[in-house]
């Protein structure tokens, strides 16, 4: 704690000597451009997430954008992914001395994790995973941290050279990372080098949630996702967006739901790719579901009956369960991993090769990004902090035009009527095939679904 009052007090003095130039903003904002020394930069991420001091800005990125918000006049500053090599030797130093429990016979995901499979991505993570180079590949995206009421946020902000382009804030769940989303940043901010014509163009704000990867890891009670959601509408108006689109899977479609819900006035359209409704107090509207929907939503719901352990100790003991994930990199893998199996549209089972559908690079740098951010505690409290905190202002119709993209294999199935119901709902597409992952999993038939949708509101 002295040490981290320490380089607040340094930060503070050093920001007396910055230079500073101001230029026209083309989001109809101010911007401020501040040279600052590598020092302060380190001194003002070190002082909010200690365990992030060593893998943050580089000295290369010296400028940051400081634009007026009120009762908020935090500096946004570039930020840059830069793990210590000495953590990366932990890591593996750690996988080597992995201590494999035993398997029934016979058995592949039935008990939970694949013995074989984990071992061979445990092997991969020791001695093949580059994580320089997955480093890499997520520092070309144009990354920023910044204060937002009292928490330090991370955030991929990354412009469309089209003017005219949606600003669309994409929004990750539990147990993923911005990592979900690189494939489509590329294809939504740079449509016509992607196969697609300008017109589809979007500006792309991925904020990691707090608790979660590269945000500040709070230290109070209460980060719900209602409490989320008013977060990232600050972050957007810090931004300068006056207007904007959101878009999410798991919980980042309920913390949009609660964002749409209480600014309504701010948001062009919301895209989920895992809308939830309960069932209509109308009669009619709640038995209006067809016979293919309840036939999904039967064969889901049963499913994941045996699906639920997680939710249950994230939702009421995550600190138990921290020291062991937290501790052992193979049982975070292993605790993440057997989501990505059982909530991708693979047969389970022995049947069902994962590598057919994610690389053991994209699986690892997900899992990668909570081991060396030390978050994995701390993103599963948003289960406690949901079940635990009552909601201020209770959900109601939402209305703001509303778009689903339904995956066979996702977690939950609503109907059509349900969500109609609960949204203004302007477009439903049942997909053929794809699971809770979308964005990483079926990236083209996701942003073909993100393009239409919002085509009809441009």
């Amino acid at each position: 704690m002295q040490e981290n009052l320490k380089l607040r007090a340094t930060a503070i003095l050093l920001s007396t000597f910055f230079c500073v130039s101001i230029q026209a903003d083309t989001i109809k904002s101010e911007r401020v451009f501040i040279k600052a020394t590598e020092l302060v930069q380190i001194a003002n991420v070190q002082a909010t997430q200690p365990s992030l001091g060593r893998s943050t800005i580089t000295p290369d990125k010296t400028f940051s954008e400081v634009m007026p918000l009120a009762n908020n006049d935090s500096r946004i500053y570039p930020f840059e992914i830069n793990v210590a090599e000495s953590d990366i030797a932990d890591l593996r130093r750690r996988l080597a001395n992995t201590r494999i429990p035993d398997q029934i016979l016979g058995t592949s995901w039935e008990y939970g994790t694949d013995v074989k499979y984990l071992q061979e991505l445990l092997e991969y993570w020791e001695n093949d995973f580059d994580w320089k180079r997955q480093e890499a590949e997520l520092n070309a995206f144009d990354q920023f941290t910044t204060e937002v009421e009292g928490l330090a946020m991370h955030f991929i902000h990354q412009r469309s050279e089209n003017p005219d382009a949606i600003p669309l804030m994409v929004v990750h769940g539990w147990p993923g990372s911005v990592s979900e989303f690189s494939k489509i940043i590329g294809p939504l901010t740079d449509p016509e080098s992607h196969g697609s014509s300008s017109e589809h163009s979007f500006h792309v704000i991925a904020p990691s949630l707090p608790g979660f990867g590269f945000s500040e890891i709070p230290t109070d009670r209460g980060y719900s996702p209602e409490k989320i959601a008013h977060i990232l509408a600050a972050l957007m108006d810090k931004l300068g967006y006056e207007q904007y689109a959101i878009a999410g899977g798991d919980w980042g479609a309920i913390i949009n739901r609660y964002l749409a819900h209480n600014y309504p006035e701010r948001l062009i359209g919301l895209h989920s790719n895992m809308i939830l409704a309960g069932a209509p107090d109308d009669e009619e509207q709640r038995a209006n579901i067809t016979p293919e929907e309840t036939a999904a939503r039967t064969a889901r719901g049963s499913y994941m009956q045996n699906e639920v352990a997680y939710q249950r100790i994230q939702g009421t003991k995550p600190q138990t369960l921290g020291y062991g994930l937290n501790d052992s990199p193979s049982g975070l893998a292993a605790w993440i991993v057997e989501k990505f199996h059982g909530w991708t549209d693979i047969p389970q089972g022995a049947e069902g090769d994962l590598d057919q559908y994610f690389t053991k690079d994209e699986l690892l740098t997900n899992i990668s990004i909570y081991w060396f951010t030390n978050t994995i505690t701390s993103s599963t409290r948003i289960y406690y902090e949901n079940g635990k905190n009552p909601v201020e202002n209770p959900l109601t119709y939402i209305n703001v035009p509303t778009g689903a993209a339904i995956f066979p294999a996702e977690i939950f199935i609503t109907p059509r009527a349900w969500a109609a119901a609960a949204y203004d709902l302007r477009h439903w597409t049942v997909m053929s095939e794809g699971g809770h992952f979308a964005a990483l999993e079926k990236p083209n038939l996701y942003i073909n679904d993100l393009r239409k949708f919002f085509g009809l509101l441009r």
